[in-house]
Formats: C-alpha cells, sequence, structure tokens
C-alpha cells in the first residue's frame, strides 16, 4: 500500500510539473543563429548577384553553345543539341524560379511594410527581367499560378507567352508599375543591396526603360508595338551610356568572382572558338577576337575555331590546333561582367526600330553608336577604318542592314549569349551554322525543353503545356517567333 501511495504522489508531482515544462518552449527551441528572414538589402544583392553569376556561367558553359560562339570538344551532348541531357549546364530553369521566387518575397515585404517601400520599383522590374528570360527561352511557363506554395497551388498552370508579356501583372505591364513605384516613392530609405547602380533609383528607371524597348521589339511580330516604343524613345530616359549599364564587375577573389575563373583547366579547356566566331571575326577583322579568344599554341598569331558540335569519339582534337577562350573569362576575369542591360544592346535595339520605321531617328546613327559602346564596354580600341570597312559600313556594299545590326549585337553579347541564340530565333541573324553530329535531325533548337522534374512535380499541367510544344519538342518556336 506504501508503495502504491508513494508512486500515485510521485505522479501528481510529475504531473504538476508539466506546464512549467512547455512555458518558452519555442523560445528554448528556436536556434539564434538560423535566422527565419531576411533584410530587403539582403535580399535585393542575393537576387542580383546570383542571377547574373548563375547566368554568366550559363552563358560561357550552355549559351555560347547554343549561339554559336564557343564549342565544346567533349562531353559535348548540349554542343550536338540534345537539350535535354545538359551537362556542364544548360538547365536554368531551377536558378530562374528561386530568383523569382526569393524576389517575390522582396515584392511582398516591400508592400506590406511602409519603410521598406523603396524595394518596390526595383523588385517589380527584377520580375519583369527575370519572366521575359525565362520565357524566352522555354515560352510558355508557369507564371500567374507560380510561386503560391504557401497558399496552397502546389501545380501552377502554364500561361501563354503572349499573356506573361502583354497581360496585367505581365512583363510590360510591371515595368510601368515599377517605374511609377520609383518615381512616386517619397520615404528616406535607401536603396541598399543594390550592386547594379548603389541606390541610384533613377538609374533604374533607365534600365526598365531600356528593358522595355527590349520586350516591345522582341515581340513587335506579333503585336503592334510603334505607340509605345515612340513614347519611350521620345522620354529619351534610357540607357544612353555605358556608366548606366545595368551590369556588375566580377573579382577575382571569391566569393565574387566568375565560376569558370576557378573551374579545373581540364574543364576550362573544353571550350574553344567555334567556325561562327571564326568566320566573322576575322571577316570582320574585328579586333575584339583578342579579347574573347587566344591564338592557337601551334599557330602563333593564328585564330581558328571548330565547327560545333563535333562527335568526340570519331575525331581526334588537338587543343593546341584552335584558339581557347580568353584571359578576360579566366586570369583577367576582374575585368568581366554580369549583364543585365546595356547602352550598346539599347542602341542595336533602336537602330533595329528605326530601320523597320517604328521609330523616328537615324538607323545608322545608332547602329554605328552601338558599336562604339561595344568597343568602349569591352575595352578595345576602335579602329578609325571600322565603322567604313565594306561589311561593316551601314547599308553599303549590298550588305543587310538588319543583319548587320544584328551581327554586331551578337558580338557584343558573348557574355550573355543566350540573347545570341534567342535573337537568332527571332531574326535568323547571325546566320548560324548546322552542326557538325547534330542529334537533332540537324536543326537549330527553336527553345528549351521543359526540364523533366516538371513531368514529375507538376505532371498534369505539364502535360498541357507538352501537348502544345509536340510533345515538349525543342523545334516548336515560341510565341513571338512563329
Amino acid at each position: 500500500m506504501k508503495r502504491k501511495l508513494t508512486s500515485f504522489l510521485l505522479l501528481a508531482a510529475l504531473a504538476g510539473l508539466l506546464p512549467a515544462c512547455t512555458d518558452g518552449f519555442e523560445e528554448i527551441n528556436t536556434n539564434p543563429n538560423a535566422p527565419v528572414d531576411v533584410q530587403p538589402s539582403l535580399l535585393l544583392r542575393k537576387i542580383i548577384f546570383d542571377q547574373g553569376e548563375q547566368m554568366s556561367y550559363e552563358a560561357f558553359v550552355a549559351g555560347n553553345l547554343l549561339g554559336q560562339y564557343f564549342t565544346a570538344i567533349d562531353f559535348n551532348l548540349f554542343d550536338r543539341h540534345s537539350l535535354s541531357e545538359p551537362q556542364y549546364g544548360g538547365n536554368p530553369w531551377p536558378f530562374l524560379y528561386s530568383n523569382l521566387r526569393d524576389n517575390e518575397i522582396l515584392l511582398q515585404k516591400a508592400r506590406a511594410n511602409p519603410a521598406f517601400g523603396v524595394y518596390e520599383g526595383p523588385a517589380l522590374i527584377m520580375k519583369a527581367y527575370l519572366t521575359a528570360t525565362l520565357t524566352d527561352l522555354y515560352g510558355d511557363v508557369p507564371y500567374s499560378e507560380a510561386l503560391q506554395g504557401k497558399e496552397g497551388v502546389t501545380t501552377p498552370a502554364y500561361d501563354t507567352q503572349e499573356a506573361i508579356y502583354t497581360a496585367p501583372g505581365g512583363i510590360l505591364d510591371n515595368l510601368d508599375k515599377g517605374i511609377a513605384a520609383i518615381t512616386n516613392y517619397q520615404g528616406v530609405t535607401a536603396l541598399d543591396g543594390d550592386i547594379l547602380y548603389n541606390g541610384n533609383r533613377s538609374k533604374w528607371v533607365l534600365f526598365a526603360n531600356s528593358l522595355k524597348i527590349k520586350c516591345l521589339m522582341r515581340i513587335s511580330s506579333k503585336v503592334n508595338v510603334q505607340a509605345a516604343l515612340q513614347r519611350v524613345v521620345a522620354d529619351g530616359n534610357y540607357i544612353r551610356a555605358n556608366a548606366d549599364n545595368a551590369a556588375f564587375r566580377f573579382s577575382l577573389a571569391q566569393p565574387n568572382n566568375f565560376r569558370m575563373s576557378t573551374a579545373r583547366v581540364g574543364d576550362f579547356n573544353l571550350f574553344i572558338m567555334s567556325k561562327t566566331s571564326e568566320e566573322l571575326l576575322t571577316g570582320l577583322s574585328d579586333p575584339r577576337i583578342a579579347t574573347y579568344f587566344r591564338p592557337t599554341a601551334a599557330m602563333p598569331g593564328t585564330y581558328r575555331g571548330l565547327l560545333n558540335g563535333p562527335d568526340a569519339s570519331r575525331l581526334t582534337i588537338s587543343v593546341a590546333d584552335y584558339s581557347l577562350t580568353g584571359t578576360i573569362f579566366r586570369e583577367n576575369s576582374d575585368r568581366l561582367s554580369a549583364n543585365y542591360m546595356t547602352a550598346a544592346e539599347t542602341s542595336f535595339w533602336l537602330a533595329e526600330a528605326a530601320q523597320r520605321g517604328l521609330v523616328s531617328g537615324s538607323a545608322r546613327t545608332l547602329y554605328e553608336q552601338g558599336i562604339t559602346q561595344s568597343f568602349a564596354y569591352w575595352g578595345v580600341a576602335l579602329p578609325a577604318s571600322y565603322l567604313t570597312s565594306s561589311q561593316v559600313a551601314y547599308n553599303q556594299n549590298g550588305q543587310n542592314p538588319i543583319e548587320q545590326i544584328l551581327t554586331q549585337k551578337w558580338l557584343g553579347n558573348i557574355n550573355n549569349a543566350y540573347e545570341g541564340w534567342t535573337e537568332y530565333r527571332r531574326t535568323g541573324f547571325p546566320r548560324l551554322k548546322t552542326v557538325s553530329a547534330s542529334l537533332n535531325n540537324n536543326l537549330i533548337p527553336k527553345r528549351m525543353p521543359y526540364p523533366a522534374t516538371e513531368s514529375a512535380l507538376n505532371a498534369a499541367q505539364y502535360q498541357k503545356a507538352a501537348a502544345n510544344t509536340q510533345n515538349n519538342s525543342i523545334n516548336v518556336p515560341v510565341w513571338w517567333a512563329r
């Protein structure tokens, strides 16, 4: 009996202590070194740097293959246009959505707290930029229902590319809203974390307007964009000088370095000059060749490229016989920038618009301005005779002016190389080549394939999108290219 009484009293005592055991439970079990929230300044910096770094790496190992700036001499299924088998790169979908997610958090913070209102404009502009990059590569993608996992939307529908560009809440609308948010902001909070413009909000407006020019021109075969373009040009508030470029410079030291600058030598040396680059650069006597590439080791002073997509199992390729990529991508990579939008690209977009009669102005002047800005951007002296040489002189000697504009834009975009492929898909210029050992029936791809994760994680919606692209075919053009 005594044992039973003692046990009962012990249980009663423990029961009396139980409520006290829950006091401060959450505080005790929260790791003070693992924050659950983040300041907008850190988010903005992360988004800008991560997107720029990831896309610069992608440009080198994948975009430069599709755009035919570089050739890969091994591990090159992607260069042979088997795009569903990315190797060193070729799958930007995950980091694009990751940065869109973080950007959405930034946007919500900016709208929920007046103290963070300064971030709303840049967040809307970045949303437009990231979305345009995504849809230009893949076509229809999850958008209006995307990034709503907390609300229970785990299988978002795919929006049409047309709606992504033109509908309320789409790319063009977000650019207008972003500009308005910056213009109307009356607070005193600094735009910290801004590695593009060091907090200068006026330059974000320049970026937004240049991006608007680009987006309007990209869809100009499908939508009447003339009035919208003319308004932007009339205001004149877009990137006009390299000092206003939306770009940031890499450092030699980690963590802000260009990734390929510290890659293994064997990995770096897989990428050499393409035959397309050789013919265009040498054909124009373009001195940027010495920045982009190195002379061959076997024949000093000579630049030589290889046709894209070789079958490495059937060829013996000596790296010494070809031009490796330039020191700006490795030893001197602190001269390399991650590009979002530049003065040169803006000038070329406007030159094309003027040539097509969509805006007033001299197409030749804008074209020559773009070339001059591009040479200055790359730190290369512009030869006195370059602009008047037979193939460069605008609309002279039987040259196609649109082809000239697109070729020069391609030449300047080697560090943002998906753009070179995207512009080829839109215009057919510059004239890319059939690759050596194609795994795509000798066709140049017209879109990136949706990744396999979509068919596994978003199966029902993926099947609808795949049905609209002939079973996720890379040979079905995106909306603005049809």
